[in-house]
């Protein structure tokens, strides 16, 4: 069985076809600038030149069209003929309290998905447009909805509700949903076989360093508590998204520099995290460069802000799960990023775990980055999140 799995963005769209028979990857790609002048597609086949695609795409029906021709393509395609797909499964940001799992598509959960727009404004609109042009081009194809918020359905209350007034969440639904949800399933049972253990006998806390950034407590295989909240500014400092600030700051930034409010959104979400900070880039390894290389002051301290905030969030949720048995680091500056992992498990010894700094010179592999005979194990595992959306596609395609 051969899956196909879409994550579409405003004026992107990443996709993946996966022979669910071997979990292999057979083919991935990613579309830039929809609706952009200058649009492209880049398709990698293992072994393989990469196939690139340059014309324009108006929208995103246009590009799921030249993404399904480069599948089939006689010369740079890896199936036959579109029948060989069996299920499209659909990365979608925001499926609100009413999905806590994954769920195949019909009129009622499109509806539902809308209903979520003002949630997630920028996301779902988009993974609308891709879920609506993958139905009329594969019109007999099942379609499957992966949440990125319902790993995190099993937060209890007292985690996920702000001390607001309560009839602010039963009126708009204002509350802690957490993001970033396939990614932190995936590395948290990942662990688990990497221990050897059932996930239901462990706590383990996931990190999901990016760009954009989480943490996750996960117990006993469930999310207990997570950093970002009602939106994905909540939490960490991230690439150039603020976290978790003083919320009076708002109001006062209005007053004192004449902002509106859609003015200190943007300052909040693209201005500020790292590269507010530095004033250099929200790219990590720019500021790792000017840090390290060039002694800047600045850049060093974004990347103190940002490990010293990490490192508190994990305390916090090795405080709520009444310990720790494994930290896991995730993708982007997870994965690659050894000096932010040394920086970040540095200090976190009292908690029983210890770093090995020649383990941890590693980049984008599995591996365990904790001493020999170190209580609490410290892990780097690449994401998946692709491959989460499909076994979720195949389970509910077959049922």
């Amino acid at each position: 069985m051969k899956v196909l799995v879409i994550n579409c963005g405003s004026s992107s769209l990443k996709y993946q076809l996966i022979d669910m028979n071997t979990e292999e990857s057979i083919a991935q790609g990613l579309v830039e600038r929809i609706g952009i002048e200058g649009s492209v597609l880049t398709q990698k086949v293992e072994g393989r030149e990469k196939y690139i695609i340059k014309q324009p795409m108006k929208d995103h029906k246009v590009a799921i069209q030249l993404v399904l021709g480069a599948l089939v393509d006689k010369e740079n395609g890896v199936i036959s003929s579109m029948d060989e797909i069996s299920a499209v499964g659909h990365r979608v940001v925001h499926g609100g309290e009413k999905f806590k799992s994954s769920v195949v598509i019909n009129e009622e959960v499109k509806e539902y998905i809308r209903e979520c727009f003002k949630l997630a404004p920028l996301h779902n609109p988009a993974n609308m447009i891709g879920i609506e042009a993958c139905e009329e081009l594969m019109p007999n194809v099942p379609m499957v909805a992966v949440f990125d918020n319902a790993f995190h359905s099993t937060m209890p209350e007292k985690a996920y509700l702000y001390a607001l007034p309560y009839e602010l969440y039963t009126k708009h639904g204002i509350r802690k949903y957490g993001f970033h949800g396939t990614s932190h399933k995936y590395v948290s049972q990942k662990a688990a076989e990497l221990l050897g253990k059932d996930i239901k006998d462990l706590k383990i806390i996931t990190c999901h360093l990016g760009n954009g950034s989480s943490v996750t407590a996960v117990k006993g295989g469930v999310s207990i508590d997570t950093s970002m909240g009602f939106t994905p500014l909540e939490g960490l400092a991230m690439g150039t998204r603020s976290g978790n600030i003083d919320p009076a700051i708002i109001p006062f930034l209005m007053k004192e520099e004449g902002l509106t409010i859609e003015e200190v959104d943007n300052l909040l979400n693209k201005k500020s995290g790292v590269l507010g900070i530095s004033g250099i880039s929200s790219d990590f390894r720019d500021i790792e460069d000017a840090a390290f290389k060039e002694g800047v002051h600045r850049a060093q301290l974004a990347l103190d802000i940002f490990e010293y905030k990490v490192k508190a969030t994990i305390g916090a949720y090795a405080a709520i799960m009444g310990g720790v048995d494994a930290i896991v680091f995730t993708a982007g500056v997870g994965e690659n990023g050894p000096e932010s992992r040394e920086g970040i498990l540095k200090g976190l010894e009292f908690l029983g775990v210890e770093i090995d700094t020649e383990k941890n010179k590693v980049r984008g592999k599995v591996r365990e980055i904790s001493k020999e005979g170190s209580k609490v194990k410290a892990f780097v595992i690449p994401t998946n999140e692709e491959l989460v959306i499909a076994r979720d596609t195949v389970e509910l395609i077959s049922k």
